[in-house]
């Protein structure tokens, strides 16, 4: 025989530019790969086995091929041949299947076997695809194991199909229906698969099939065979053989395959018929048990388990002792039967030398949650007998790949309560393809082994254990084992340690650099929020000596002296750390020496040590997390990935890890820089920055429940418990000032109009309305034009249009602490607005269309009536506006007492809901023109409003902190916003996004064509009545989430496709809408995703840019479709192919976010608006591309620029009333609004829509309209800043922010009004008590309010008086010496 044939795997050159510079030091790699083993064959003689293995630089995730996988057999005695070909999603039967064939080859007696294997995802590549198709014609067996890919599910289907009639057996295992139906043994066949009666087809029939599928299909494959045997008919005996062959699959061993083998082609392959080739009974092994590689058997039974431990020869006492601790883990069944498991066995090796006792479980269906319960819990005393679970098949508890039952999953972890951690296993890709790839895991990886198990509470996807190239066995990548094991067991520390010896490092965060700022966090009271939080955990037994009265001095001892700048040594100085400590503690020190020198380097230190800032408290430590580092170095800003962290980052957590010895880490409040520095997308290695610095500490992470995607990051980058806090209670905005008299002026109009007076109060109006610059917003008629009575009612009818959509507006108002839920009456106006929409799904209508249906019109029709300014339209709104707040007042009055805290409200509630006359909004209505409301529809909003009242007050925040810090399970919920979806409430949660493959939904596009239509109408109108032929639109991670993916499908519109979802409900495929259907032209987008929504829903980033593409090769005339009209012309013009032309989803560098334009305005380091462009362009070109979806992001900056070029608008979306324009700076960093007029050859500039859909109501508004309503209601209404200022501290940097951001907006597009920056001088600089208020309260932020303006001057967005500028320049002195001065 000839001897074992193979190439060594080597990776293409023309990745390596690819690696970042730190993977490609040698020093860092060896750290992953397994030890060299010894490559002989256990067997003496070597068998023939042709392996080709070459690496094709196919820019797909996986360069492996089918050669690898293939055997043909020498068969000197010219024996008939059979050959199989199997497709499989993991590799794990590769090794074994190649042995079972080897084996009846070697023995050769009645046929020579020849055998092909392809994994799921290689089918992607053409050429290999085509050689599939090609295995299949000449093959007699198909074989087909967990094809969950739906794209990729397809393309086997149509090969497959085409063979179908003429392959002797088809046998797919669980699988999509569509695959499945492929099955055929004989007369045996799966093609009516769901329509048939039998039992085994109406397995698949339940739409909600949960993991107990799965499950009832193994109960029926164990008892089947046995019933089937004695029916006579073919039939029966066909069946029963594909159940003996599902069960010698799932027994996965050589041997078990060997007879497969032998019974499947003795009784299907023709050349064999005649023949009797005996075959021996499946081995089974145990469904579910507990197995360890040491142990002589797998138990059944926990105690017989841990009594043969006991017994172990080869551990020491410590460990068989009761007092180590334990940990639980959770393994796939067909990795051990197969063989390939010697990545389980290096976990329970390490986590045996680290001196913790192991219960490995394994379950042979997709359902874990009954192994969990039966071996995990103590069923006497109903304790858990592990301190934390490791899940080491990556997949959720419950469905694997399938369909996922998460509620079941959660149940049975409530019951373990104990940290829950999900590692991976290499699925998709070998390990060298991860070390080399920027984005780390694959995409279906991550969305069916990070994102599903998320949805579950599991946390820290650590990868463990690699895949080889060649035989496709797992194999142990040593230090990330080291990492995992370490962590689980920290995480099961804190379930045994004391509270009083617990010691807990809290993070707070200071962005931008400035005193002014530390203690930064979205809608957060951080000082007072830790201050509560302390003093609970004091109350509790936790050590915090020395904790001072009130939260206020907690801040002066933590800034030590608030007045002081941040780069004098003034914050208080908790450690110092000497460069040679720091070089011991610090392993990646030397890493960062690239790009910030020899430490201590210049920042967070005094030239000699590096300084660690911050406050100890008996156990507990409170510190600053240093900052980026590059904020105010414009050149740094422009690179286009981001550099590492600084000296002073890294020394900053050695010292929380290695000299405070921290249990646990809480970072507090959204959000600081640790989870976006560079490294892997998702996935990362020990190379990765997050990883290095977070190192082996449990990390708890207090995040904003409406920010999902964010918080998502954090726990895949930083490996953290995230529990979600609440947002301020909103409130109506309100009117103030001119606008109160207006809306009086209104109303006198309305009862007056009819006689003389009607003109003359038409005349005030407009008068005020210009002095209150509606007339920018609204056509008001020159002053002392006559007007007839119809244009009056539409001229007021506008005006009062706008001042309502003002006054209802939402803002959340104050600061949020945490511990201290809203009360009943806070919650009225969230109340409001969760009642204002549809939810048809739960049978429940909104308040305002039941309330117009009363007086027989449709809302819809109102709103359309409102925005066109028709006056009793208007009136009408404003009524049922009214009658909603007003009845869910006197709701919420009835169920809270005298103190305004909601009393139990089931029993409230109840009493109300019994006494029809007696309901309380039913009362209310009676006295208004709604008294005919139905009853029985409102019956229903209130009970489901009663529910969400319940929710909005519960508070669970700092319950759930003390959960986690006592190494408990906490509850995971979805993050998002609580008006939209009230499953985000109560607060307390371990946040989670979605499943990234079921979005958009087809409410989502049912909302996006909605919006699409009316901004496409509003560019028309604006425009001459032509259409646009781009838009250039930004695609956020968070909107995503809370709106089910709205702006992604807007995107599909545009461009005229639909998303279709497969069995499961994922959406993997797009198909195009016919023109006639379409009713327009496809419109050319260009896509600007944020860095959070690249790194979450790349799978979409993939749909897009396959649908942008194939659009732009639809044989249709330019007129109609200018994706390809753009295409064509920029191919010709770059000398590029069609498809490349036509890139049009764009983001960042992998593993950097933003375009940096933010940093650069917040700390006033730039030039000109050409640099901020530049930065833009820079940092934003990477484009994906679906034809190599594994190159990740690749610059092209060409095809952007030219793209851009022809965009004739840009647009943006908001989606929830606590964020809007001015509130983050995020928005303003991804507008290309004046970029895109520099690129344009005619030099227009585009229009700038926001579409607001923060409301049942949609609008589509101009940019300049977005910012002046955003001014009204934030920054110049005192309903607003007055609130921001009762918080004290914090409340005057909000105010300096959104002046700041508004800055931002002139900067990016120039659509910020004159009046906007003249008010706001007129409201916090010249009203002296309000400027003597904001500079005591929290002077460094005042400074930069003063500097804002000043800088709004001098780069010409704001003209004023000579006077005005003098007074702010005397202002900054008076500042600073003050600053300056208490420092001396």
């Amino acid at each position: 025989m000839a001897s074992l044939v193979s190439s060594p795997f080597t990776l293409p050159t023309s990745k390596a530019d690819q690696l970042s510079s730190i993977s490609q030091k040698h020093y860092f790699l060896h750290s992953f790969l397994p030890p060299k083993t010894n490559n002989k064959s256990s067997n003496s003689k070597p068998h023939l086995m042709r392996v080709k293995c070459a690496a094709i630089g196919n820019g797909l995730f996986t360069q492996t091929t089918q050669e690898v996988r293939r055997i043909v057999p020498e068969n000197p005695q010219g024996l008939p041949t059979v050959k199989v070909v199997y497709v499989v999603l993991e590799a794990q039967y590769q090794s074994s299947l190649s042995a079972a064939v080897q084996t009846l080859n070697k023995k050769g007696k009645f046929a020579s076997f020849e055998v092909v294997g392809y994994l799921v995802e290689e089918l992607r590549d053409e050429t290999t695809y085509n050689s599939f198709c090609k295995d299949l014609q000449d093959a007699n067996i198909f074989i087909g194991s967990l094809i969950f890919v739906e794209e990729l599910a397809l393309k086997i289907k149509s090969a497959v199909e085409k063979e179908r009639d003429r392959l002797d057996a088809v046998l797919v295992f669980p699988s999509m229906p569509e695959v499945m139906r492929l099955n055929k043994l004989g007369s045996f066949s799966m093609s009516q698969l769901g329509q048939s009666k039998s039992p085994f087809f109406q397995l698949f029939k339940k739409k909600k099939q949960s993991a107990g599928f799965a499950d009832s299909m193994l109960k029926l494959v164990r008892t089947l065979p046995k019933v089937l045997k004695y029916l006579p008919s073919d039939k029966a005996q066909d069946a029963r053989l594909y159940i003996l062959s599902l069960q010698f699959w799932l027994g996965g061993s050589p041997d078990n395959l060997v007879n497969f083998l032998k019974m499947v082609s003795g009784s299907y392959v023709p050349a064999l018929k005649g023949m009797k080739i005996e075959y021996a009974d499946p081995v089974l092994f145990l469904d579910t048990g507990i197995w360890h590689p040491l142990a002589p058997c797998m138990y059944d039974d926990v105690k017989e388990y841990l009594n043969w431990y006991g017994t172990r020869r080869d551990a020491n006492e410590k460990l068989k002792g009761p007092n180590a601790p334990v940990i639980g883990l959770i393994l796939q069944r067909s990795h051990i039967v197969t063989g390939d498991e010697s990545h389980y066995v290096a976990v329970i090796m390490e986590l045996e030398a680290k001196g913790a006792k192991v219960i490995p479980i394994f379950a042979g269906g997709l359902d874990f949650s009954g192994p969990v319960e039966k071996f995990f819990i103590n069923p006497i005393t109903k304790e858990p007998f592990v301190n934390s679970v490791i899940s080491l098949t990556g997949f959720a508890l419950v469905g694997g790949p399938a369909r996922q039952d998460h509620p079941r999953a959660i149940k049975a972890l409530m019951k373990l309560d104990v940290p829950y951690i999900v590692a991976l296993p290499l699925v998709f890709q070998t390990t060298e393809e991860w070390l080399n790839s920027t984005l780390g895991l694959h995409p279906i990886q991550v969305a069916l082994q990070v994102a599903l198990p998320e949805l579950d509470g599991g946390m820290e996807p650590i990868v463990f254990a690699g895949r080889d190239p060649r035989t496709g066995k797992s194999h142990a990548l040593h230090k990330r084992v080291e990492q995992l094991c370490t962590r689980a067991i920290k995480w099961g520390e804190l379930k045994r340690k004391t509270k009083a010896e617990k010691r807990v490092a809290i993070t707070v965060f200071s962005f931008p650099p400035d005193k002014g700022n530390v203690g930064t966090a979205a809608y957060l009271n951080v000082f007072a929020s830790i201050f509560s939080v302390l003093k609970d955990l004091q109350r509790d037994g936790y050590n915090v000596d020395g904790l001072p009265e009130t939260s206020e001095a907690l801040i002066e001892d933590i800034l030590h002296d608030k007045e002081a700048q941040f780069s004098s040594p003034n914050l208080n100085v908790a450690y110092k750390m000497g460069v040679r400590e720091y070089q011991k503690l610090t392993p990646y020190a030397a890493a960062l020496e690239e790009n910030w020198g020899k430490p201590p380097g210049n920042l967070n230190s005094d030239g000699e040590s590096l300084l660690v800032y911050g406050k100890q408290f008996g156990n507990v430590f409170i510190g600053v997390q240093p900052t980026f580092g590059y904020e105010g170095d414009p050149m740094r800003l422009l690179f286009s990935k981001s550099a590492s962290p600084h000296h002073g980052f890294a020394a900053y957590y050695s010292f929380v890890e290695k000299i405070f010895k921290a249990d646990a880490v809480l970072h507090f409040g959204t959000h600081g820089s640790l989870e976006f520095m560079p490294g892997k997308q998702v996935g990362m290695s020990d190379a990765c920055y997050p990883d290095s610095l977070i190192g082996n500490i449990p990390n708890v992470y207090y995040y904003a429940a409406n920010n999902p995607s964010e918080a998502t990051i954090a726990k895949r980058r930083s490996y953290a418990n995230t529990i979600s806090y609440l947002t301020p209670p909103a409130e109506n905005a309100g009117l103030y000032k001119g606008l109160k008299q207006l809306s009086e002026l209104i109303s006198s109009y309305q009862s007056l109009k009819d006689t003389g007076r009607g003109q003359q109060i038409v005349s005030s109006i407009i008068s005020t309305a210009r002095q209150c610059n509606l007339d920018k917003d609204v056509d008001l008629p020159e002053e002392g034009e006559e007007i007839s009575a119809k244009d009056r009612d539409l001229v007021v009818g506008k005006v009062y249009s706008k001042i309502m959509e003002i006054e209802s507006r939402l803002l959340p108002c104050g600061l949020h602490i945490i511990g201290e839920p809203p009360s009943a009456m806070e919650a009225v106006a969230t109340l409001v607005n969760i009642a204002a929409l549809d939810r048809p799904e739960d049978g429940i209508s909104s308040l305002p269309s039941i309330l117009a249906e009363t007086v027989g019109r449709e809302i819809e029709d109102i709103y359309r009536g409102s925005n066109k300014g028709i006056l009793k339209d208007v009136e009408l709104l404003r009524q049922i506006t009214e009658a909603s707040r007003g009845s869910i007042s006197a709701f919420v009055e009835r169920t809270t007492n005298k103190k305004g805290q909601v009393v139990d409200v089931t029993d409230k509630l109840s009493s109300i809901l019994g006494f029809g006359v007696n309901e309380p909004w039913v009362q209310y209505l009676s006295n208004t023109k709604f008294f005919r409301a139905d009853r029985e529809k409102l019956r229903t909003l209130f009970a489901f409003l009663g529910e969400c009242l319940k929710l909005v007050v519960a508070d669970n925040e700092l319950g759930s902190l003390k959960q986690a810090l006592e190494g408990k399970y906490v509850e995971p919920g979805p993050g998002g916003d609580p008006i939209r979806n009230p499953k985000v409430l109560p607060t307390g949660k371990n946040i989670h996004a979605l499943d990234p493959q079921s979005i958009p939904t087809t409410a989502a596009m049912q909302s996006a064509k909605v919006v699409v239509e009316r901004l496409l109408e509003r560019q028309k109108a604006d425009n001459g009545g032509k259409y646009p032929e781009t838009v250039a639109l930004v695609l956020w991670g968070t909107d995503n989430i809370k709106t089910y993916g709205e702006s992604l499908a807007q995107v599909m519109w545009m461009i005229g496709v639909e998303p279709i979802a497969d069995t499961f409900g994922r959406v993997n495929r797009v198909e195009p809408v016919s023109l006639e259907e379409l009713g327009r032209p496809r419109i050319d987008v260009v896509v600007n995703c944020s860095g959070v929504f690249r790194d979450l829903f790349i799978n979409q980033m993939n749909l897009l840019d396959r649908a942008v593409k194939m659009v732009a090769e639809l044989d249709e005339p330019a007129e109609q479709n200018y994706v390809r009209k753009h295409a064509l012309e920029q191919a010709q013009s770059l000398g590029i192919g069609v498809r490349e032309a036509a890139t049009r989803v764009f983001s960042n560098a992998s593993g950097s976010y933003s375009s940096n334009i933010n940093l650069a305005v917040e700390n006033s380091s730039w030039n000109d608006e050409k640099q901020l462009q530049d930065m833009y362009l820079s940092r934003k070109s990477f484009a994906f591309d679906c034809d190599a979806p594994g190159a990740g992001m690749t610059e092209k900056r060409n095809v952007f620029e030219m793209a851009l070029s022809t965009a004739d608008a840009t647009f943006q979306n908001l989606d929830s009333s606590e964020i809007s324009l001015t509130d983050v700076s995020h928005y303003f960093d991804s507008d290309p609004t004046n970029l895109v007029q520099n690129l344009r050859k005619d030099g227009k500039k585009p229009s700038a829509y926001i579409a607001d859909t923060t409301t049942a109501n949609a609008q589509v508004r101009t940019l300049s309209e977005t910012v002046r309503l955003d001014a009204r209601t934030k920054l110049l209404n005192p309903k607003w800043y007055e609130g921001m200022l009762s918080t004290g501290y914090e409340g005057v940097r909000e105010i300096e922010k959104r002046l700041t951001n508004t800055v931002g907006w002139s900067a990016t597009s120039g659509q910020v009004d004159n009046w906007v920056y003249e008010e706001a001088n007129t409201t916090f600089i010249q009203d002296e008590e309000m400027l003597s208020k904001l500079m005591k309260t929290n002077p460094n932020s005042f400074r930069k309010l003063v500097q804002t303006f000043l800088e709004a001057n001098g780069r010409g967005y704001w003209e004023t008086s000579e006077d005005n500028v003098e007074r702010l320049r005397q202002l900054y002195s008076e500042v600073e010496d003050k600053i300056e001065g208490i420092d001396r």
